[in-house]
């Protein structure tokens, strides 16, 4: 008996799925001078829900303004991952048509460890992915995103995740340590461990229990020589400076009076770090606090301060490397706030100096959100990235950002184009006509200008906590799947022998 082919009418489950609604099939026939570029982007929930959601833009190659043409978003993946709210994610470093690791942290003690593809589905895996929705979103899943095993040396709440390079993975936790374990086979190499703060009084806003201590490292940042580490951690008015070749303490630095009043923190304040962040060339480092940041220097000593204005709490901070070119482009800083901006600041600028600790105010250069295309809410967490089309030398810088309601959104900076010359020495020279016609002063917080274009935006349906995106690359129509397949399998079959191994030793 033969078979019949199944081919119905409408858009039926076994009907046929055009290519004009496959996210990842391929219209360069269609698009002429337009390149789609992929992004992945991975979401940590305050529900326990780590969400993979892909974004298709498309790219003009002459640097039009794309911002008409829209994003095509589709879900790649859904992780049922912790058993409490996840806190923080890192990805490795991804080589080309390679996977990239993912790990991600929660407050159930635990670091579960996934693999993600860096390539793109070729049109065909395209269409045979794309599955049906009820709830009117493109699903389109992919294979090799598998999940690899947990980790469990910490004993309390897991607060970041870092990979310095791919073959390692430092994480820090409430438990006052610094774990670093190898990728190859997940064994925990060392644990450095922080020293717990003496009690002296409660600050406001602290959350130990009864006749407990405050303690846990809240964050840490590697120099990009992987020789130097920098921590901040919970009830210390300080930071840890550790030599990574040792592993031991190389020194602390206190924060005195005047810079904790520089930065809005009393003498009832926490006066604790919360973020801290290292310079892509390493000359200089960032620490967080509840409502400003201060920059140091490799002598340690303050190089500026960063305010928000309105006075607004900061939630993650990053640095937007630009590069430096004969123009003298500089790398700003960028944060974001409770109020639903990315605020960049010029880092290196010296304007003016703050009447008390006399350190030099950084000036807001621009900012995104903050009520534009509502939004509003406080942004968690945000990713910087730069698009490229394959035949052009434009690279187009984005911003991805997550909000706590949910929202998804991508933002596309025009930093070079509208804010001038930011010169190495530090003063900033406004371009000729400023801001469409507008002459800026740069010294009146409530004039920062929007630098930034939303292209799409995408709402997950749950709280977020934390948020990664890298490229994805093209893969050939001519690459040989099946080689791929086996060295999945190959490579699951291994994973999953560490895994067991790993788990009857701890035993």
């Amino acid at each position: 008996m033969g078979k019949r082919k199944r081919v119905a009418e409408g858009n039926g489950l076994g009907s046929k799925i055009p290519s004009n609604d496959i996210p990842h099939a391929n219209k360069k026939a269609r698009q002429g001078d337009r390149e789609p570029v992929a992004l992945q982007i991975i979401a940590g929930t305050y529900e326990r829900v780590l969400h993979g959601i892909s974004a298709i833009i498309p790219y003009h190659q002459d640097g039009d303004d794309n911002t008409k043409l829209g994003v095509d978003f589709a879900d790649t993946f859904l992780f049922n991952a912790h058993a409490s709210a996840i806190r923080c994610l890192a990805l490795s470093p991804a080589r080309k048509s390679d996977k990239v690791i993912l790990a991600s942290g929660s407050s159930d003690q635990t670091i579960n460890v996934y693999h993600l593809s860096a390539s793109r589905p070729s049109p065909k895996n395209g269409r045979r992915n794309s599955l049906p929705s009820l709830a009117g979103r493109n699903i389109v899943e992919n294979p090799r995103n598998r999940e690899l095993g947990s980790l469990q040396h910490h004993a309390a709440s897991v607060n970041a995740l870092k990979f310095p390079t791919r073959s390692k993975l430092l994480s820090a936790a409430d438990d006052s340590t610094i774990g670093v374990a190898r990728t190859r086979d997940w064994t925990v190499l060392s644990s450095i461990k922080v020293p717990i703060p003496k009690a002296h009084g409660r600050p406001s806003g602290d959350t130990a229990p009864l006749g407990g201590t405050p303690a846990g490292v809240n964050d840490f940042a590697i120099h990009p020589s992987m020789k130097l580490m920098v921590s901040v951690s919970k009830g210390e008015r300080c930071m840890r400076l550790w030599n990574l070749l040792t592993g031991k303490k190389a020194g602390v630095l206190n924060f005195d009076k005047t810079l904790l009043q520089a930065v809005g923190d009393g003498r009832w304040g926490r006066g604790e770090g919360f973020k801290v962040e290292w310079h892509s060339q390493g000359e200089e480092f960032v620490v967080s606090f509840e409502k400003a940041a201060v920059v140091f220097g490799l002598d340690s000593k303050p190089r500026g301060v960063v305010r928000t204005s309105p006075p607004s709490k900061i939630h993650q901070i990053h640095y937007v490397d630009l590069g430096v070119d004969e123009k003298g482009y500089a790398n700003p800083l960028a944060i974001s706030t409770e109020d639903g901006r990315v605020i960049f600041f010029a880092a290196d600028s010296k304007h003016t100096l703050d009447p008390v600790s006399q350190i030099p105010i950084c000036p807001a250069i621009g900012q995104i959100g903050g009520g534009i295309e509502n939004f509003g809410s406080r942004i968690k967490d945000f990713e910087y990235l730069t698009i490229q089309g394959r035949q052009s030398p434009i690279r187009t810088p984005l911003i991805v950002t997550g909000s706590s309601d949910g929202v998804i959104g991508i933002w596309k900076l025009d930093l070079l184009s509208n804010l001038g010359t930011l010169h190495a020495s530090g003063q900033i020279v406004d371009a000729p006509n400023g801001i469409n016609g507008q002459k800026l002063d740069w010294t009146i917080p409530e004039k920062i200008p929007a630098i930034g274009q939303l292209l799409g935006k995408y709402e997950v349906g749950n709280r977020i906590t934390c948020l990664k995106a890298f490229c994805l690359v093209e893969v050939d129509d001519h690459q040989d799947m099946s080689g791929s397949i086996l060295r999945d399998h190959l490579e699951r079959k291994d994973n999953t022998e560490v895994m067991d191994n790993g788990s009857s030793d701890s035993a």
